[in-house]
């Protein structure tokens, strides 16, 4: 739950929205001056009402009344004219500068660490990026131009009133205390329920992402009713509060009504009371104040609904702002460029903790040579899959050190450095796009020949070949119309297109078919042929032919050696592992 501040409105968080708007300095610029005319011409309606009452028709003088007519005409269509360049330019501002804004976190979000995204929902990262920005859009296209235009329209009928009558206008202004008191409740009371509800719409929007992405799962175990029941508690929560948003709305706007007719009332008795007594007040004065004090409390009124406009923008702003600034982020300190490495791979003394003073690395040393086939082995929670997150810097370790050719990861361009290692993870994600588009990856450079070719060296294109269109054949969301054993193939040649200079192979033959893990090996085979490669399997039969084998056990290597060397060890550790997952494979 994120904390709520008390106060009605962030001057800090609003100086930084609005430092977006200026590279769009013109356009706010004609946003800003149509709202400054805008409110000039607004007083000059009751004005000429004033006139057109007092000297025209108490006199029945028609031609008069129909020259001050057609100048309340032209007066009518240029606050339509300006209305129309307030609403075009003040939305032009707000659309791009939340593209700006979107682009600036969508961007940062793309280089935080793995570490991030293991304990932030990916529900409020969407939050933050979609629903927040578009209420951010209303922050300046509704919040900030109508604020300031209902203001400039108070400040100069409060000025035309002081004019024309000081006794009657201290008497329109006489609720005004009570009524701004009123709104600065209300704006303070509503920041902190636009803040649940925002704290409630990302819950909601986490829950339903992660229900629908493992509905397999949710029906697999017969948990609709049980994840229905929770979705309602969270969908009361929500409602709940906005209910509150609506409560704050039904007491504050009948009593801002209520204030504003008391005003009216007084300005009839009190200027009635004057006009009866044939003083200056004429009735055409009193038309012209009770048209001016709805000028006046109509604006108030609106401001503290639009006020909860900008409100809801610092909200979002806040939440939003609050990502851009979160330093989680890999150091970017190398200099060096990775462009073709040998691929010789030293791990040196090295610790690791996804959380801290928990170690899952706890001093790891080994070597891989150039072109070799090291296999990484052990049980489940051993630290296999951490290692290779470590290689091409997914996480930052804590302790030791890394080493490719001889220099320190941290030393490469993590950019560089990524371009020459290649992983095929156990659980492949595929975009919902074409199959040559998610072996690509939407690269123009690689023409579809290219992937032909190497569809056909793997032995992956026949394959291929026999989905509908071919490459052209669309995966749909994470690769649903393939099996795994097929996006695996697709991982596969993912990886060889990338010409990488180090392989890692995680778990790639533990979940398919036969027929797909003949395919998979011989694809193993041809891609990992001289060069460098890291195989983290839990089917040991398929790692005889590695160069050397790496045994793990809670953080810790316990054994090295070639298959046959392991095999020999009295007791040993993967002689243990093999004998068993051997008499498995016997026995079904």
């Amino acid at each position: 739950m994120e904390e709520k501040s008390g106060n009605a409105f962030d001057m800090q968080i609003f100086k930084r929205l609005m430092s977006f708007a200026s590279k769009y300095r013109f356009h706010f610029f004609i946003a800003a001056s149509s709202t400054i005319l805008l409110a000039l011409f607004s007083v000059l309606t009751p004005l000429i009402l004033i006139d057109t009452v007092d000297n025209y028709i108490a006199t029945k003088d028609k031609e008069g009344l129909l020259n001050y007519t057609l100048i309340m005409l032209v007066i009518l269509l240029v606050e339509v004219l300006l209305r129309f360049t307030f609403i075009y330019f003040a939305n032009w501002v707000g659309q791009h500068i939340i593209r700006d804004i979107r682009a600036k976190i969508f961007r940062h979000i793309l280089q935080f660490k793995m570490s991030y995204f293991d304990n932030n929902s990916v529900g409020r990262l969407v939050t933050r990026v979609v629903s927040d920005i578009e209420t951010i859009a209303a922050f300046f296209s509704v919040g900030v131009f109508t604020i300031i235009s209902e203001i400039l329209v108070m400040l100069s009928v409060i000025v035309v009133l002081l004019i024309l009558d000081v006794k009657l206008a201290l008497i329109t202004f006489a609720i005004l205390p009570i009524l701004l008191y009123a709104t600065k409740l209300f704006q303070v009371a509503i920041k902190n329920t636009f803040q649940e509800v925002r704290n409630q719409v990302a819950n909601l929007n986490g829950f339903v992402q992660e229900r629908v992405t493992g509905m397999k799962i949710v029906q697999l175990f017969n948990r609709e009713n049980i994840e229905y029941q929770n979705f309602e508690k969270i969908n009361k929560k929500h409602k709940k509060a906005y209910i509150k948003t609506i409560w704050y709305y039904s007491v504050f706007f009948p009593i801002a009504e209520i204030l504003s007719s008391i005003a009216l009332g007084l300005i009839v008795w009190f200027g009635g009371g004057k006009a009866v007594q044939d003083s200056n007040v004429s009735i055409g004065m009193i038309m012209g104040f009770i048209q001016f004090a709805q000028m006046l409390f109509r604006p108030l009124r609106q401001i503290a609904d639009k006020f909860n406009q900008l409100q809801m923008g610092i909200v979002a702003g806040e939440r939003v702002f609050k990502i851009i600034d979160t330093d989680s982020s890999i150091t970017k300190n190398g200099t060096i460029i990775a462009e073709k490495l040998q691929g010789n791979i030293v791990f040196k003394d090295v610790k690791f903790s996804y959380i801290k003073d928990e170690e899952v690395l706890k001093g790891v040393s080994f070597n891989v040579k150039s072109g070799q086939t090291i296999a990484i082995v052990g049980s489940t929670g051993a630290g296999k899959s951490t290692i290779i997150n470590l290689i091409n810097r997914f996480y930052e370790i804590d302790k030791g050190t890394i080493c490719i050719d001889d220099v320190n990861v941290d030393d490469y361009t993590i950019e560089s450095l990524r371009k020459q290692v290649a992983i095929v993870l156990q659980d492949v994600f595929l975009f919902s796009d074409s199959i040559l588009n998610n072996i690509t990856l939407q690269d123009k450079s690689i023409t579809q020949k290219e992937v032909e070719e190497a569809a056909k060296q793997i032995g992956v294109h026949d394959f291929i070949m026999t989905l509908p269109e071919g490459y052209q054949y669309n995966v749909k969301e994470r690769g649903a119309m393939l099996s795994s054993g097929q996006r695996q193939l697709i991982a596969f040649l993912r990886a060889y297109l990338s010409k990488p200079s180090i392989l890692i192979l995680d778990e790639a033959t533990s979940s398919v078919d036969a027929h797909s893990e003949q395919l998979i090996q011989y694809a193993t085979d041809t891609i990992t042929k001289n060069r460098t490669s890291i195989v983290i399997a839990h089917r040991l039969t398929t790692i005889k032919k590695a160069d050397k084998i790496i045994v793990m056990d809670k953080g810790l290597i316990v054994e090295e050696g070639t298959h046959l060397e392991l095999l020999a060890k009295e007791n040993g550790y993967y002689k243990n592992l093999y004998e068993k997952q051997f008499t498995l494979d016997q026995a079904s």
